[in-house]
């Protein structure tokens, strides 16, 4: 039932069953050509039979002969054979001469019975009295091979109306399909970040037409709205920054002016936390720019694994002064397309949050490979994790967790906005990825997966960091 619900289903649904139609209509048409020629020929023939012998008298031999003969001149009845037999069935007179011996009534005649200008025909035998037989036969076909040319006929006919129904099904599929094929692809656009795409309007004020022109009108609403939405957002980071800039400056003279330790501290602890607010607001602002897609102008060629290790190597210092270790596992060359910078932030934001979210002694781990013509960036730690319920939520921006993956410093303040993995996924997205937060059993484990080229050279291999 499943593929009755897609286009190809139908299509095949439906010429298979004209087909079966239209079979079923030219052998229901060529038997019921071939009866109604048999029982035209049966009642010509037993009218014929009727004729020289009626039911209930018994003319002589000599009288039967006389009458067939008379008959067989006839020019309405001299395409007909007559035979008349004996109850031996020894011939007594006839224009045929039959093989074998025919049953009472009617009869089929084939070619193999051998006689002469008959290929196929119907024959019609009843009794004239004293045990003899009277047999007349007719053709059921008025020229040689009738049956077979009445087969290229219907072959020829009905062939040509399949053909005709197969072609228009084909150029009326290529047309959906086209149009379908259109829509997929603005969608896939949108997806990719285009907003401005949109499906093309052939003008021909048809049905697809409308559609398209629905659609485009609800992907125009759509952008507006996204665009207010995120104009909303970049607005606030935006008019927030430039008072929070000065309220860090006026916080910091403050400090200097400070006549005890105790507000002293307390001013730092102010300052922390704006600066954690600027770095919030800088965050949002970074996502408007990657989701707006302009970025992808600036995408080149690049080597992801050697990229990572390069990561690895600067955050490493990061890392050890914390009391923990990155890890990178070597590889062979894996190239792909994208903004350099912005996959150096990439990496560097699922660096911290590895470092950000374990205990002292942990290990992060790197890894990058590829399967097909997809690069897998692997980063992950062995420290408590993401339970199933909340990776989604991970990922949405101010996602908040429970206790146990907040981050703490050493103060035991709370840091961190939510918006790390979140700007992770938008740089994932402009670059036609996917990102997965699996079990790292114990830990996290952050999959990247980016497209690659089709073809790619062999690369050596690259020592681990560090």
């Amino acid at each position: 039932m499943t593929q009755l619900r897609s286009l190809r289903g139908l299509t095949l649904v439906f010429i298979a069953a004209f087909m079966a139609a239209t079979l079923g209509t030219g052998l229901i048409s060529y038997n019921e050509t071939s009866r109604t020629i048999a029982r035209l020929v049966d009642s010509r023939l037993a009218t014929t039979a009727d004729a020289m012998a009626p039911v209930g008298t018994a003319y002589e031999t000599g009288e039967l002969l006389r009458r067939m003969k008379a008959l067989d001149d006839d020019r309405d009845t001299g395409d007909l054979g007559i035979v008349l037999t004996d109850a031996a069935g020894h011939r007594l007179g006839g224009n045929v001469a039959l093989l074998r011996r025919l049953p009472l009534g009617f009869s089929v005649l084939r070619r193999h019975d051998r006689i002469k200008g008959l290929s196929q025909g119907r024959a019609y035998v009843r009794g004239v009295g004293d045990g003899r037989l009277l047999t007349v036969i007719g053709e059921t076909e008025p020229v040689d091979n009738y049956a077979a040319a009445r087969i290229r006929i219907y072959v020829t006919g009905f062939g040509t109306i399949v053909f005709v129904v197969l072609i228009g099904m084909l150029l009326f599929a290529r047309v959906v399909s086209a149009r379908i094929t259109a829509i997929r692809e603005t969608a896939g656009a949108i997806i990719a970040g285009d907003m401005g795409h949109r499906v093309p309007v052939q003008g021909d004020r048809g049905v697809f037409d409308a559609q398209a022109a629905t659609f485009n009108l609800m992907l125009d609403r759509i952008a507006d709205l996204m665009r207010g939405m995120s104009n909303i957002s970049s607005d606030i980071a935006h008019d927030l920054r430039t008072p929070l800039a000065r309220l860090r400056i006026q916080l910091q003279t403050l400090a200097r002016q400070a006549e005890t330790s105790a507000m002293h501290e307390g001013i730092a602890r102010a300052v922390a936390q704006n600066d954690e607010l600027l770095a919030m607001f800088a965050a949002v602002l970074r996502i408007a720019e990657v989701e707006a897609g302009d970025r992808r102008a600036g995408f080149g060629s690049l080597e992801i694994d050697t990229l990572a290790r390069e990561v690895a190597v600067m955050m490493l210092p990061v890392a050890e002064d914390s009391g923990r270790t990155i890890v990178f596992t070597p590889s062979p060359l894996v190239t792909i397309r994208g903004d350099r910078q912005l996959l150096t932030q990439l990496l560097i934001n699922l660096i911290e949050n590895g470092l950000r979210h374990t205990p002292a002694g942990s290990r992060i781990s790197i890894a990058v490979s590829r399967l097909d013509d997809v690069a897998r960036l692997t980063v992950s730690d062995d420290g408590q994790g993401i339970a199933p319920e909340q990776r989604a939520l991970a990922l949405r921006r101010f996602g908040r967790l429970d206790a146990s993956r907040r981050a703490l410093t050493p103060d035991h303040k709370t840091v961190g906005h939510g918006l790390g993995l979140a700007l992770v996924d938008a740089i994932v997205r402009l670059h036609d990825g996917s990102l997965h937060l699996e079990d790292a059993a114990p830990g996290l484990r952050v999959v990247v997966k980016l497209p690659t080229p089709s073809r790619q050279q062999p690369g050596p291999g690259i020592a681990p960091a560090g």
